[in-house]
Formats: structure tokens, sequence, C-alpha cells
């Protein structure tokens, strides 16, 4: 399990900014040289870059790791931490994975994870009561109404439909199902 949790958290922090077949790609790469924490601290800068290149901003997260690897093996015995505003607290995790992080390797909800596209349709379906405009302000936002028990599903939920349908230029509304209940939606 621990081996695991290292993994959701490394898979997390590759994926921002980041095509998921590309994150997909490198994580393969990496497993198949052992992806744990001490297989990574022996893993020189170089090696790493190469292994996870070509994900988005690579130079920075090949820093990134092997900062917060290192942090792990000294802090948390290996294991990532079990708390959102402990992960947060790592080089290159942001809220978002930490909420992710904590669902994932810890199978607890601790708040939702938004990402660009969660920000970007809960504005658009008017689910903020006042337009946010960073992802931190729609979590809390989402969080004062939406029923716990939806916290996990709606990141899964809305990211597919945002990578798909709800595009952030040129929107597919006519063919979105949601087009006659979406403030947002361009009738045509």
């Amino acid at each position: 399990p621990q081996v695991m949790r290292y993994q959701v958290l490394l898979a997390l922090m590759l994926s921002s900014q980041t095509k998921d077949q590309v994150t997909s790609a490198a994580m393969l790469r990496l497993r198949q040289r052992g992806l744990t924490v001490d297989s990574v601290l022996q893993m020189d800068e170089e090696t790493l870059g190469q292994i996870i290149y070509p994900v988005g901003f690579w130079r920075n997260k090949v820093k990134y790791i092997k900062q917060t690897t290192a942090i792990l093996k000294q802090k948390y015995g290996g294991d990532i931490p079990s708390t959102v505003e402990e992960l947060v607290q790592l080089p290159g995790v942001g809220p978002k994975m930490a909420h992710l992080a904590m669902h994932i390797a810890w199978d607890s909800v601790a708040g939702i994870a938004v990402d660009t596209h969660v920000h970007r349709i809960s504005n658009r379906l008017k689910w903020v009561k006042k337009e946010t405009k960073y992802p931190e302000e729609t979590r809390v936002a989402l969080e004062e109404w939406l029923p716990r028990d939806l916290w996990k599903e709606i990141n899964w939920l809305l990211v597919g439909f945002g990578q798909q349908t709800c595009l952030p230029v040129n929107p597919r509304c006519s063919q979105c199902l949601n087009q006659d209940i979406c403030p947002a939606a361009k009738r045509l």
C-alpha cells in the first residue's frame, strides 16, 4: 500500500499540465525501473528527466519529485502524508492534487478536487453564487452547498465532460445534454 500511495502521488504530480496518455506512458516507464521511494532517490536528475519526458514542465517536475521523495523518506518513513495540510507542503503538490491523493491513496474524501475543468464548468453552470477566479475559490464555494457524498464524484464527472464537450474554447453546446439548463449554452 505504501508503494501504491507513492505512485499515486507521483502520477498526480506528473499529470499537471499534461495529457493523460503522456502521463500514463511516463508512469509506465517509471514502473519499469521499479518505482519506489528508494529507486527514485538513487536515480540522478538527468535519468529521471529522460524517463518522464515529455510531460509538461518536466524539468521542474524532476526537481519537485526528487525534493518530495527525499522529504517522504526523511519525514514520513517513505509513505505519503495522510492529510491535505501536509500534502500541500510538499514541493509541486497543490490543493487539487492533495484532495485527489487523499481520495485515491487514503480512501478519504477531505474536499473537492477542483482543476481547470471543474472550475470552468462550475462557473458556466452557475454552481457558484458569484463567479470565482481561482480553482481554490471554486472548491470552497462548491463545498458550501454540494452534499459531501458527491464530493468524490464531481471531479471525475466534470473532467471528462470538460475534455470532451464543455471545452474551454468553442464548447460543443449543440451536442450537450445540458444545453437546455445551462446558462452559458450557445443556443442555435
